[in-house]
């Protein structure tokens, strides 16, 4: 396979396991973007909207509506920043923990339908450890250092 084509394989899988978890999220009545969203903040500590726009590569306001439906689901909440009276910190609630869970699963049955019965362990690891040197080596170009991991 020539070299070039390997941007548009990248490009194409990206674009169905999107399609995919698309076709998930909505099948529990939210979006991909919601999922994202749920998954990092569980991660770490309660980020400001605008940090966790920075995280997920989106609009502070497109994060602001994202974060109002979350809340009106009973699985998001701001709450003050005890440092900066004008920034909310976002922080899960309970409630969420059954849908992350479910999220979890997705995941699971995604990557197995990814991987099917013809890639195996070995293939996954070469392919994971050439993603992270691909992903170095842009950051690399851009003086960036790190970027949050999808």
């Amino acid at each position: 396979m020539p070299q070039d084509d390997v941007l548009t394989v990248i490009h194409e899988v990206a674009h169905l396991m999107r399609i995919r978890f698309d076709q998930r999220a909505r099948a529990y009545g939210m979006t991909r973007a919601q999922w994202v969203i749920l998954l990092k903040l569980r991660r770490g500590p309660a980020p400001t909207q605008n940090e966790l726009a920075s995280m997920i590569e989106v609009e502070p306001i497109t994060v602001a509506r994202l974060v109002d439906r979350l809340e009106a689901r009973g699985f998001v909440e701001r709450r003050h920043d005890p440092n900066d009276r004008r920034a909310w910190r976002l922080h899960l609630l309970p409630a969420a923990g059954p849908i992350i869970d479910d999220i979890a699963v997705v995941r699971a049955e995604v990557l197995a339908q990814l991987l099917g019965d013809t890639v195996d362990e070995k293939e996954v690891a070469a392919v994971d450890a050439t993603l992270r040197k691909m992903k170095s080596n842009l950051q690399s170009a851009d003086g960036r250092t790190s970027a949050a991991a999808p």
